[in-house]
């Protein structure tokens, strides 16, 4: 499937892991964000853009279905306004996924373990909006990667210093790459907005 024919969900996906991650951005077009397994307990930036993104799309929690996801989604259950966020489950299946030797401590699939139409259905179950060609916020078109460039953002050698001060002032996680940043710039501001702020050029 090609990224452009790809579902969109409008809420942002919480993960457990990249394999996660990578095995969902196939399967849908939004914000899919990691927890890195127990690291989103004392990440307390992570935590902060997750309210961020649950007020402006709303969150929806895909975790593994075994003890340690349950674990990371009870955690987030209390950390994030529950009236903001959804619950996806997986099902229970045995086996193990291809790149690990053995199967995890409860012998489950993970999220990463999972086929395409189970994941989606999954979501659906959890009440994610599938967008039908809704224009993102409705604004004007997407913040691209020529945009970070041309604002020393990307692509030029003092670019990691400037995203480091604009991750600062929009108080957003400080290790982000140029690729997370632009997603996210896109589903909290838009284009005219970051023009205004004297972010991007007009």
């Amino acid at each position: 499937m090609r990224g452009d024919a790809l579902p969109r969900i409008r809420e942002a996906i919480v993960v457990e892991g990249r394999y996660d991650k990578n095995t969902l951005s196939q399967v849908v077009d939004g914000v899919i964000l990691e927890t890195s397994g127990f690291g989103i307990f004392k990440d307390e930036e992570r935590l902060a853009l997750l309210r961020r993104l649950a007020k402006e799309r709303g969150l929806l929690i895909l975790t593994d279905s075994d003890g340690a996801g349950f674990v990371i989604r009870n955690y987030l259950k209390g950390a994030v306004d529950p009236a903001l966020v959804k619950h996806a489950y997986i099902p229970d299946r045995p086996g193990k996924e291809r790149r690990k030797r053995a199967p995890g401590k409860e012998g489950k699939l993970g999220v990463e373990g999972m086929p395409p139409e189970v994941l989606l259905e999954a979501l659906r179950r959890g009440g994610a909006t599938f967008l039908d060609g809704e224009e993102r916020r409705g604004y004007g078109r997407p913040i691209t990667k020529t945009d970070l460039y041309l604002a020393g953002l990307s692509g030029t050698p003092e670019a990691g210093e400037n995203r480091s001060a604009l991750l600062k002032r929009l108080e957003l996680p400080e290790h982000m790459s140029a690729n997370a940043l632009l997603e996210i710039l896109n589903v909290l501001y838009s284009r005219e907005e970051l023009v205004s702020m004297g972010i991007l050029e007009g």
